[in-house]
């Protein structure tokens, strides 16, 4: 008690301490607050420039929240020493004492302590050998046991006897058993080391496989190997796509093949993003509006025409027929597309454009109308 009492006060000084620090710190810091907002009204009269009054209230913000926190630290000083006083009170009382300073007068030297907790670990070591000897099961036992009957006694151990007969017989039959377990787990073993080499060829054949189909645990995209390859043939698709839709999009979208598993897909490796240059985030192709879908798709039709135009061997495209998705585009939208397809037509191919659109009239020079009427639909030519 002696020991937690003077930790204790030791803990009351220290916080008191504490205390005093932080009333003279809060005392300051008031000070200056004080002084500060008397600046601070002198800055106000005079007018200053704006950047030098932000600069001041900036500096009076940064002392009034050191204040808060130094106010914050003196209430939980004063809390502490109120919490460490009772601590040391509560301590006496539990041991007897009715307050901490009874319990200061009955301090003992440490010379009689010794000699008392001597005493103390002598005593609780004959209690614990006495304990230990009246625990003792023979003891305990005899204490509480009737006299034996020893007719009873014989015939159970002549019983016994005979089940322990009885049990080397079946621990012998059990010998046998096990020899002939032994033999057979010999020939089992011969006969999976025959098998061993081609369970190892079956393994390696079967992790093939797995890899192959996107379906090991080593393939962390979950990519077929025909998507694997068809990959690269989509990444040049997107090349070509990136430079038709940067045109038709204002510079603001593009395309990125992403080897991650798209809404929907059990595969990774033929997934697209379209990234917007505008606000640099990467979007799922579902989230675009039905005009940037078309100019989208219309952008990778003439990406993919592109490589197939430019591969070795590969057909040159002369014809291209785009069916509707005008009516969807904006006017600027609309324009950067018909833009587009004048450069494809300017390049030496045939661009057919089916719309209802009437902003298509003025932009494309050769059309052939549809007319409707009571017996038939007509078709007539028209140049501009």
């Amino acid at each position: 008690l002696r020991a937690e009492l003077a930790t204790a006060t030791a803990e009351v000084a220290d916080l008191r301490a504490d205390l005093a620090r932080h009333d003279t710190e809060a005392a300051v810091l008031a000070s200056r607050r004080t002084d500060l907002l008397d600046r601070l009204a002198d800055v106000l009269a005079d007018g200053d420039d704006l950047d030098d009054l932000d600069r001041r209230l900036r500096h009076v913000e940064d002392v009034a929240t050191r204040l808060l926190d130094a106010t914050a630290d003196l209430e939980r000083v004063r809390t502490a020493a109120a919490r460490a006083e009772a601590a040391v009170a509560a301590a006496a009382v539990e041991h007897g004492f009715v307050s901490a300073t009874e319990a200061e007068a009955a301090w003992l030297a440490p010379e009689a302590v010794a000699r008392l907790r001597r005493l103390v670990e002598e005593r609780e070591r004959d209690l614990a050998r006495v304990e230990e000897q009246l625990a003792d099961p023979d003891v305990v036992s005899a204490a509480t046991a009737p006299a034996p009957d020893l007719e009873r006694l014989a015939h159970e151990q002549h019983r016994t006897r005979g089940e322990a007969a009885a049990a080397r017989q079946h621990a012998a039959t059990l010998d046998d058993r096990v020899r002939r377990l032994a033999g057979l787990a010999d020939d089992v073993d011969g006969a999976l080391a025959g098998w061993r080499p081609v369970r190892r060829d079956l393994d390696a054949v079967a992790d093939l496989a797995a890899l192959v189909e996107g379906k090991h645990p080593d393939n962390q995209l979950q990519m077929r190997l025909s998507a694997y390859v068809l990959a690269h043939r989509l990444g040049q698709v997107v090349d070509a796509a990136n430079l038709r839709l940067s045109t038709m999009s204002d510079r603001r979208y593009s395309l990125v093949h992403t080897g991650r598993r798209g809404a929907g897909e059990t595969r990774g490796g033929l997934s697209l993003l379209v990234r917007d240059d505008w606000t640099g985030d990467d979007r799922d192709p579902a989230t675009l509006s039905g005009g940037e879908t078309f100019v989208v798709s219309l952008a990778l039709a003439l990406g993919l025409a592109d490589v197939i135009t430019h591969e070795a061997g590969g057909a040159d495209l002369d014809t291209l027929f785009v069916d509707e998705g005008f009516g969807s585009l904006d006017a600027d939208t609309l324009e950067d597309v018909m833009d587009t397809l004048d450069t494809l037509r300017d390049g030496g191919r045939v661009v057919g454009v089916v719309s209802h659109v009437p902003e298509l009239q003025t932009r494309i020079p050769t059309q052939l109308r549809l007319h409707r009427g009571r017996h038939g639909s007509r078709v007539s030519l028209h140049c501009g």
